[in-house]
């Protein structure tokens, strides 16, 4: 088998799937649940955000044969059909390739006409800003008012470039660039299920080169795993990239602090030794500079703050260092060569320095990381009184203590919960359940992580039924019932579908509830995981009934005949 890049294997195949991007999930989540579709979305965002893989997700939950839902089943011709790019009505479009007005017409013969297999006859159109005036004049009216089987989903990197009545015929989704940390979790999670060995700060490394786009990260992963032998770390990953490892950065900074001309050619020479990449040093050093001036005046405000020597210069040297640096970079290409201009630079940062005649006291020092003192009581600062005042007023209460309701008259049998407990417990298939709830009359009995047999008496509906889907119980004491929440669904957490559950459980207890919901990775045998398991197993039983079937059999030797993947569909229990 070929190999398949991280970017797409690990392409999201449904909205739980996906890493980021909560504010479009949940528009997009309620639209489905409360069958408030429109016709026309534009995905916009710089790429490797997740433009086309929202809208191929959005198609499948459109044309998923179980029917439209947040929650395809993933296994249905159609689905199957649609990750693979191969569904007869899913008709993707790259714009930048189909520029011509004919092209849009061509593209637009057969909207009249009913999908073929699917349920909506789906338009996705990539890079639309690429498309000429023209293109987008024969689009709009059928954008406006397109028949009731079509949907147009759009996606851009460069929204501005679309004319105003494109944009105001479509619901639009402004797709966020990905936090350094967001990128660095998902590469560290992504490693460890290939089974890579990897560094946490390699990844912070590549997080930072992505700028944002979790298909770069991925991308830059590949490449780092075969620079690196098949293992990522910090050398590989600076070598593939062009950095410098920081103790260049430092010799630097500690021949400035020290006014050494001498060694401070020196530290340039030995960069040059390493890489010839100069505009990249100067990049490194003016992010160095920054971390150092935001360090030195809010402490501990970076994780590299314990690691930077923010005693060697005084605020205003390091200002005047990050804006003479700034212009440096902008003139690396009218010097000679990169190399003289980045010398030039560093020189003149010290002749600056030796001009000004101030010399901080820890410049005569070598690089030392020192750690941050420690003010005794006695040696606050008069306002430390009112600081405390203050964190005193915070850390008071913000709401009374209620008294305690009266206690209920169902019969409670909680079993003992330790608070070590650091991973969420995983049903056992043979060990019997201990019971949590005691038969209520005509109610049926609930049993501890049996959440799935008590999740139809409470008759939920839209988000509150599919978060309750993917939830176990944790604890029930009381009036609090505590649930434990698979980390995978904590986009369709919201407060009014807790409110829902905690509305139904209190009529089914006969009593007030007071929910409460952690996360929890990878929850085992939640009704969701119950659900998708069964239907993976009536596939697995309908594909072995036809491959042993006598008459598909005597096809097979017979006729030479196979049997298409993806052809075989199991029957539902509504089918007779």
């Amino acid at each position: 088998m070929s190999y398949q890049v991280l970017a797409r294997k690990w392409r999201p195949q449904n909205f739980q799937q996906m890493v980021g991007q909560t504010h479009v999930l949940r528009a997009l989540l309620t639209a489905l649940e409360a069958n408030r579709l429109h016709h026309a979305y534009l995905f916009t965002g710089t790429r490797g955000v997740g433009k086309t893989t929202i809208a191929r997700i959005f198609a499948k939950c459109l044309n998923c044969q179980v029917g439209v839902s947040a929650t395809p089943c993933g296994v249905c011709n159609s689905c199957i059909e649609i990750a693979e790019g191969r569904h007869v009505d899913l008709l993707e479009v790259d714009a930048a390739s189909r520029t011509k007005v004919e092209d849009t017409r061509d593209l637009l013969d057969n909207v009249q006409y009913a999908p073929t297999r699917g349920r909506y006859k789906i338009y996705l159109i990539d890079e639309v800003h690429m498309l000429s005036g023209h293109s987008f004049n024969a689009l709009l009216k059928t954008l406006e008012e397109p028949p009731p089987h079509v949907k147009f989903l759009l996606a851009t990197t460069d929204p501005q470039k679309l004319p105003v009545t494109v944009l105001s015929r479509c619901l639009q989704f402004n797709l966020k660039r990905m936090p350094l940390e967001m990128i660095s979790a998902h590469l560290a999670h992504v490693l460890t299920e290939e089974q890579i060995a990897f560094t946490p700060s390699s990844l912070k490394i590549l997080a930072k080169a992505a700028d944002g786009s979790m298909r770069d990260a991925l991308s830059l992963t590949d490449q780092a795993i075969v620079t690196g032998g098949g293992q990522i770390s910090d050398a590989s990953v600076q070598d593939m990239l062009g950095l410098l490892p920081s103790e260049h950065l430092h010799k630097v900074l500690e021949a400035l602090a020290q006014n050494d001309a001498v060694a401070l050619l020196a530290a340039v020479e030995q960069m040059a030794q390493i890489t010839t990449d100069f505009n990249t040093a100067a990049d490194s050093l003016i992010a160095l500079l920054h971390q150092l001036a935001v360090a030195q005046l809010v402490p501990h405000s970076l994780e590299e703050a314990t690691e930077l020597p923010t005693e060697l210069f005084s605020p205003a040297d390091l200002q005047l260092f990050y804006q003479l640096a700034l212009y440096g970079k902008r003139d690396l290409p009218l010097n000679p060569d990169p190399r003289t201009g980045f010398e030039m630079m560093l020189l003149r940062m010290l002749a600056f320095r030796l001009d000004d005649g101030k010399t901080s006291p820890a410049a005569k020092k070598k690089l030392i990381y020192p750690a941050p003192e420690v003010q005794t009581p006695t040696q606050q600062p008069e306002n430390s009184v009112v600081q405390a005042a203050r964190s005193v007023e915070i850390s008071k209460p913000t709401l009374e203590s209620k008294p305690s309701l009266e206690t209920p008259s169902v019969s409670l049998v909680v079993p003992s919960v330790s608070p070590s407990i650091k991973s969420e417990p995983k049903a056992s298939d043979n060990a019997p359940l201990p019971r949590m709830i005691e038969p209520m009359q005509s109610e049926p009995p609930v049993l501890n992580n049996e959440w799935h047999k008590l999740l139809p008496c409470l008759n939920l509906n839209g988000m509150a039924q599919q978060l309750a889907e993917h939830c176990l119980i944790k604890q029930i004491e009381g009036k609090q019932v505590r649930l434990w929440l698979d980390s995978s669904a904590s986009n369709l957490q919201t407060s009014r579908a807790e409110e829902q559950i905690a509305a139904a459980l209190s009529t089914a207890l006969d009593q007030e509830v007071q929910l409460s919901l952690e996360l929890i990775a990878d929850l085992a045998d939640t009704p969701e995981k119950r659900r998708l398991r069964m239907v993976q197993e009536r596939q697995a039983e309908a594909e072995q009934a036809i491959e042993h079937d006598p008459i598909v059999i005597q096809l097979k030797e017979r006729f030479g005949a196979s049997i298409v993947a993806g052809s075989i569909r199991p029957h539902t229990p509504e089918q007779k």
